[in-house]
Order: structure tokens, then sequence, then C-alpha cells
């Protein structure tokens, strides 16, 4: 368990705050989960990898507390992290951009970003997704189609290049 705990605690901790938007209440969730995955080890079926079982356990904790809570999900609130080798100038186009990128994220539907973040944040594959969310594959790629293609607009709109690295 403490290999489970100590390989996976960082991505569903992280996962849990994107849903959640709140330091404290992403802790809670995370020790049910990983006590929800002790208890329920022996029904682990591996049907799916283990992480994929792990997030759909959190996906689940995560919005029976904000159904408890009233708690509205929103975007990662974390700091960026000033890159020391990076200029002012450098480090200021970035922060900006990650902000406007952030502010372009939460002008979508959650079930959009819920998508997005699994793809892209966690690289998690969309068979894997579809389990985690308990929405059929091709919602899933439909999700992410209409997701990728208002973020693009978003983007444009907020004179962010999508081809730029």
């Amino acid at each position: 368990m403490r290999t489970l705990v100590t390989r996976h605690n960082v991505r569903v901790f992280r996962y849990v705050l994107r849903l959640v938007s709140d330091r404290t209440l992403a802790e809670d969730v995370v020790s049910d989960v990983f006590f929800e995955v002790w208890q329920q080890a022996h029904k682990f079926e591996s049907r799916s990898k283990v992480s994929t079982w792990i997030l759909a356990i959190a996906r689940n904790k995560a919005m029976s507390f904000l159904r408890c809570r009233h708690v509205h999900a929103n975007l990662d609130q974390s700091v960026d992290i000033i890159d020391p080798t990076e200029n002012a100038e450098a480090t200021w186009h970035r922060v900006n951009r990650n902000k406007s990128l952030r502010e372009c994220l939460m002008k979508l539907s959650p079930s959009h970003r819920e998508v997005l973040d699994l793809v892209y944040y966690h690289e998690e594959p969309t068979e894997s997704v579809a389990k985690i969310i308990g929405i059929p594959l091709n919602t899933v790629k439909t999700r992410l189609f209409h997701a990728r293609k208002h973020l693009a607009v978003l983007l444009a709109e907020a004179g962010i290049n999508c081809a730029a690295p």
C-alpha cells in the first residue's frame, strides 16, 4: 500500500485539486481515496490500469464531496514556478500566457475541462478517460473534439498563437 500511495499520491492530489479547487478539501478527498483503495483492493479486476481505477475512485469521491459541500469546480490555482534560467522578460511572457490559458480554460464547460485535463495533463488515453468518467468512449472523443475547437477559438481571441511553443 505504501508503494501504491507513493506512486500515485501526487497525481491523484493534482487531479482532485483541479476538481475541487480547495487544497484542504483535496487532501481530505485523497485520504478517502486511498482508504477506499485499501478497502476495495480485493475487488480490483485488472480490466484497466491501476492508475485508471484510482483516478475513477478519486473522481467519484471528489464529486461526492462537491455535492455535499456545494463547492463549484475550478481550475488549478497553483502558483507558476519560476525557472531560474529564464530572463525576466521570458518569465513575464510565460506567466501571462499561462494566466490567459487558465482564463480560457475556465470559459469551457466543466465536462470539457475535465476531459482536457485527463487527456493532456494526466496523459490518460481516451479509453481510460471513458472509464474514469463513466461515459462511452465516443462521448469522450466528441467532448475532446469540441473542447479543443472551443479552446482554439478562445485562445485566438486572447491573442495566443496555438502553434507557438
